[in-house]
């Protein structure tokens, strides 16, 4: 892999978008977060950043209701989705979310990769796995991260992620996983590293994966 990297902390705030057809140019390279309500989406967001308020955090999950999008540079687009799952939202609103999804995942030509976020102390649940495997149906790449690391020791933290890679081979498709914390600020090499892979169209070897010491 080439030294050229992606500066995060350049990404500024573009627009809020109600749906897909309100999104900027379907051109360039868009990477997609998603997550459950409460999965540290905008936290992750933050940290990979370096800006505190970037994505806006909120003590009720399910607050973002709009597709938010950030620009790196030109034509590099990082899309914080809507979360779903528990969020106490009116079911109308819930399924207005799943169209979006659906509708973005399958439509949207600049979309190259997918993050989708789990809290380490539940991965994998039914509404992940779904995403997952439409996001593997469409052929995008995906990068698991197992958010909320620190709140498991490091013992747990190792078990837990091998066991979610064991897991990620049912999906049949190209789906990374790996650990997280944006309060201990570990797994953003990890993060940074999937990321530009997948802005700069390269494709990993062996020699670029980066194992987090704190897994």
């Amino acid at each position: 892999m080439s030294e050229k990297r992606i500066n995060y902390q350049t990404a500024t705030f573009i627009t809020s978008a109600p749906n897909i057809r309100k999104l900027p140019e379907d051109s360039g390279i868009e990477i997609a977060f998603a997550g459950r309500s409460n999965a540290g989406k905008s936290s992750a967001l933050n940290t990979l950043t370096r800006q505190r308020n970037l994505a806006r955090t909120s003590k009720t999950p399910g607050r973002t209701q709009l597709i938010n999008v950030f620009e790196t540079a030109t034509g590099q687009r990082l899309i914080d989705l809507p979360g779903y799952g528990f969020a106490k939202v009116p079911m109308e609103v819930k399924e207005q979310w799943q169209r979006s999804l659906s509708e973005y995942l399958e439509k949207r030509k600049s979309l190259k990769g997918l993050v989708v976020l789990m809290d380490i102390r539940h991965p994998f649940r039914e509404t992940d796995q779904e995403l997952i495997y439409w996001a593997v149906d469409c052929d995008i790449p995906v990068l698991a991260l197992l958010t909320k690391a620190d709140k498991l020791k490091q013992g747990a933290r190792k078990s837990t992620l091998l066991k979610a890679r064991q897991a990620a081979i049912a999906f049949n498709g190209d789906v990374q996983v790996e650990v997280f914390s944006s309060l201990k600020k570990f797994g953003i090499d990890q993060l940074e590293q999937k990321l530009d892979q997948w802005f700069l169209g390269e494709t990993p070897t062996t020699d670029d994966f980066v194992e987090s010491d704190d897994t």
